[in-house]
C-alpha cells in the first residue's frame, strides 16, 4: 500500500506541473523516488519506495514576443523581486506586469513589483517603458512626448538557485529567509515573455507511466491478498 500512496503523491505533482503549462514563468517541480528501509520489527531487507521532492527545474522556458511595453523577460538567469500575499519579498520569472489605478505596478496575479527601496509606483502617464536594467521610464501626463522621466528601477536578483525554495504560491524565497541582494548582471527584454519550463510531451509519459505503476502496485496487492486466503484454506483443510 505504501508504493501505491507514494505514486498518487508522484502523480500529484506531475499533474500540478502539467496544469501550470501554460503559466507565464513557471518552474516545474521536479520528484524522484528513494530507498527507505522499514524500521521495526522484521527483516532488515524490507525497504520502501517513497517519492522525495527532488527540488525545482530552473531551465529555462521559451521566450514569446507579445509587443506589449509592461511585459518583461528576464534574460539568462536572475529573477523579479516582488511582495507576496505573506508580505515578504519573493522572487519570479513572471514579468507580465499590470498598473493599477493608483499607480501601483504589480505581476498579473496581483503582487506588487519591488524596487530596492519598496514597491514600484508610478504616477499618471501616457507612455510607460521598461529598460534592459530594470529602469522605469514614464511620460507624465499633460507632457510632451519627450518629456520622458525615470520614476525606478525594479529589483532583479540571481542568487544561487540552491539557495533557493518554492512556495505552495509558486514563488521563490531564499531558504534562510533573507532577502537577495540586487545583481547589476541582471537584464530583462521589454516585450517579450517566458513561458512555463515544463516538458508537456514528457509529463504526459510520465502520467501515463505513474499510473501503469499503481496499476502494477493495486494488482500486486490483491494478488498478495488472494495468496493469504488460500493458504488460510488449506491450513483450515490440513
Amino acid at each position: 500500500m505504501t508504493g501505491a500512496k507514494q505514486i498518487m503523491q508522484a502523480q500529484a505533482v506531475n499533474n500540478h506541473n502539467i496544469a501550470n503549462i501554460s503559466t507565464i514563468g513557471f518552474r516545474a517541480d521536479a520528484v524522484s523516488f528513494d530507498s527507505e528501509p522499514i524500521y521495526g520489527p522484521g527483516y532488515a531487507t524490507r525497504v520502501n519506495a517513497v517519492a522525495g521532492d527532488s527540488g525545482t527545474d530552473f531551465s529555462a522556458g521559451t521566450m514569446e514576443s507579445t509587443g506589449r511595453d509592461l511585459d518583461i523577460a528576464v534574460n539568462g538567469t536572475g529573477f523579479i523581486a516582488v511582495r507576496g500575499t505573506d508580505g515578504q519579498e519573493a522572487y519570479t520569472r513572471a514579468g507580465d506586469l499590470r498598473v493599477s489605478p493608483v499607480g501601483a505596478v504589480t505581476t498579473a496575479s496581483g503582487l506588487p513589483v519591488l524596487t530596492e527601496s519598496g514597491p514600484l509606483v508610478i504616477p499618471p502617464s501616457t507612455v510607460v517603458s521598461i529598460g534592459s536594467d530594470g529602469t522605469v521610464s514614464v511620460v507624465p501626463q499633460g507632457s510632451a512626448p519627450f518629456a520622458v522621466t525615470q520614476v525606478d528601477r525594479i529589483k532583479l536578483v540571481n542568487p544561487p538557485t540552491a539557495t533557493l525554495q518554492k512556495g505552495d504560491d509558486g514563488l521563490l524565497r531564499l531558504k534562510s529567509g533573507g532577502k537577495a541582494k540586487t545583481d547589476e548582471t541582471v537584464s530583462v527584454t521589454s516585450g517579450m515573455l517566458e513561458s512555463s519550463n515544463v516538458n508537456a510531451a514528457q509529463s504526459l509519459i510520465s502520467m501515463i507511466e505513474l499510473q501503469r505503476l499503481y496499476e502494477f502496485q493495486i494488482k500486486s496487492i490483491n494478488s498478495t491478498d488472494t495468496n493469504e486466503q488460500s493458504a488460510e484454506r488449506m491450513m483450515l483443510t490440513s
